[in-house]
């Protein structure tokens, strides 16, 4: 069966982007040549889901490229239908429908790239199998957070930690099943 993994940033508060998703504090961090593992994981991943905002934050930052490069599936989660783009669908349905029925398929595994809303919904249907989780050393006191309340209590075991010269700290989580 194929993993759903979530691989990003959070500021030490434990915000993923700043009032009006801005996410310049992810700056702090950057240096030239330092992906943080980015590319090794991505290489093990063949399909994507995401929101809408994120989706679009990443064709207006990055481009189209990112993610419409032929590599992978790509679901956009959206309540409004539109046509897909080349392997990126836009999907209205139920997510956790959509989950279960890609996890059951043969492939690589899947990354789940935001936003909040996308992973709190992923979370209360207990379908993420492995967070990487990098922890930038900024103290936001507003925005986006990366886990929201009321979602069920769930055991992650700590696989990996790793620390960096900008100061950014790598977690490596593995869901515990009991």
């Amino acid at each position: 069966m194929r993993k759903l993994s979530l691989f990003i940033a959070t500021s030490l508060d434990g915000y993923i982007a700043k009032p009006n998703d801005d996410l310049s504090f992810l700056k702090i961090v950057e240096q030239e040549g330092e992906d943080y593992g980015y590319a090794a994981f991505t290489a093990q991943v063949d399909t994507i889901i995401l929101g809408r905002k994120t989706y679009e934050y990443v064709l207006k930052e990055i481009g189209s490229s990112h993610y419409d490069n032929g590599t992978r599936d790509v679901y956009v989660i959206t309540r409004t239908e539109r046509p897909g783009v080349g392997r990126t669908t836009f999907y209205t349905g139920d997510l956790k429908t959509l989950v279960e029925k890609l996890k059951a398929e043969d492939g690589q595994n899947m990354y789940c790239d935001g936003g909040a809303e996308v992973i709190d919904a992923l979370l209360k249907h207990d379908l993420i199998d492995e967070m990487t989780i990098s922890v930038i050393p900024i103290l936001l006191g507003n925005g986006t957070r990366l886990f929201k309340d009321g979602r069920p209590e769930q055991r992650m075991e700590l696989v990996s930690s790793r620390s960096y010269e900008s100061g950014l700290t790598q977690l490596q989580y593995i869901r515990k099943r009991t």
